[in-house]
């Protein structure tokens, strides 16, 4: 392989572009992440959390551990269902073909922020019957560890909830390996 690199001239860029285009390739409008700030100004995130902090000592502990977690690489893809789920169902999921219907982004969030944060999403949308749901964990190492803190344990957390019935890496247009769909079990409708 060649230490220099091969500057394309205008008529590559332009056949590029031609290429781009054609195949419904469209430029991003806004750049939505911005993770310089926490995002803890939401109004329905603000709701959770203080429902989640009003909630019974039983819910106060929650459901989900806190303990040790199988460390995942930023980039390794989320996969998970019960066994019992339909291929094709997991077969959408997995390419996004089951539209999402809320999501939470995890961004800014200390480890047990994260934590009350997921629980309190998931109850609400098993609660307003949600079907599937976006988790934006992010894919960025922890500032004691080296591995993605946030994804690791949203990981392990989501297999944990009774109400899970799967969840998997998404798309690239919704987050790739840095989110993940949540199908959730309906009330009466799925066992």
């Amino acid at each position: 392989m060649s230490r220099h690199r091969h500057h394309p001239d205008d008529d590559d860029i332009d056949a590029f572009r031609q290429a781009l285009r054609e195949a419904g390739v469209r430029p991003i409008e806004t750049n939505r992440a911005d993770p310089g700030r926490r995002r803890h100004s939401d109004a329905s995130a603000a709701a959770r959390r203080a429902a989640a902090s009003a909630a019974s000592d039983e819910h106060a502990t929650g459901r989900t551990s806190d303990g040790r977690v199988e460390p995942v690489s930023p980039s390794e893809p989320l996969d998970f269902a019960l066994p019992d789920l339909p291929w094709r169902t997991r077969s959408q999921l997995k390419r996004g073909r089951i539209a999402w219907e809320v999501g939470l982004d995890l961004h800014g969030y200390t480890l047990e922020e994260a934590r009350r944060e997921l629980e309190a999403f998931l109850r609400d949308a098993a609660t307003e019957g949600r079907r599937c749901v976006l988790v934006v964990h992010g894919k960025a190492w922890g500032t004691t560890s080296d591995y993605p803190v946030i994804k690791s344990h949203v990981n392990a957390w989501l297999r944990e909830w009774p109400a899970v019935l799967a969840f998997c890496s998404a798309t690239e247009s919704d987050g790739g390996t840095g989110a993940v769909y949540v199908l959730l079990r309906r009330r009466g409708r799925d066992g």
